[in-house]
């Protein structure tokens, strides 16, 4: 019996030469992934001059002890829309389990669990999201553009955004410095 497999909890790594310039370089955590779709968050750069502490006062939440740590570029899709990618050891009125490996939480009362230092004890914040329809997200992992990689605790919430995408290569096992951005012909 041939079971589909779905790629909920792992990370999308951008191979070089990624046709989209929105995901040079880019590591999607992919949060939901069945028959109807995917949704994934980009953790592989952040929006510059955009920190934590903008994202609550923007909501009226003192910071308290919380660090101001940076706001991912999540997706292209609904960019003004939130998401924090946590630990599994916190959950809200909308947070989902991903595959067991963390949570994804998209309202307001994540940000002032963090505030209050009565969140997840591991975090990461993002902006927009990535999304494809049943059936998309297959078919760009049949041409080549997309490599997947198991998800990692660390490299989710103990690894810069700048270099999740060498770091999650290397614990695949691949040098990314010795890819190429097209593919031969026969």
């Amino acid at each position: 019996m041939d079971k589909t497999p779905f790629l909920s909890g792992q990370f999308l790594l951008a191979m070089p030469g990624m046709s989209d310039p929105r995901f040079a370089r880019a590591v999607i955590a992919i949060c939901s992934h069945d028959e109807s779709g995917a949704i994934g968050i980009g953790l592989g750069a952040t929006i510059d001059g955009l920190g934590f502490h903008d994202l609550l006062e923007q909501f009226g939440i003192q910071p308290g002890d919380a660090p101001n740590a940076p706001v991912h570029f999540g997706g292209p899709v609904e960019p003004r829309r939130g998401f924090v990618v946590h630990s599994s050891d916190w959950g809200g009125q909308d947070s989902v389990d991903v595959a067991g490996r963390w949570k994804l939480s998209s309202t307001v009362d994540v940000l002032r669990a963090i505030a209050e230092g009565k969140g997840p004890s591991q975090w990461v914040v993002a902006l927009g999201y990535a999304g494809w329809d049943g059936g998309q997200l297959e078919g760009e992992l049949s041409r080549p553009g997309w490599f997947n990689v198991a998800g990692d605790a660390e490299l989710l919430f103990d690894t810069a955004a700048e270099d999740r995408w060498t770091m999650a290569f290397a614990q695949a096992g691949v040098d990314p410095r010795l890819l190429v951005a097209e593919t031969g012909r026969a």
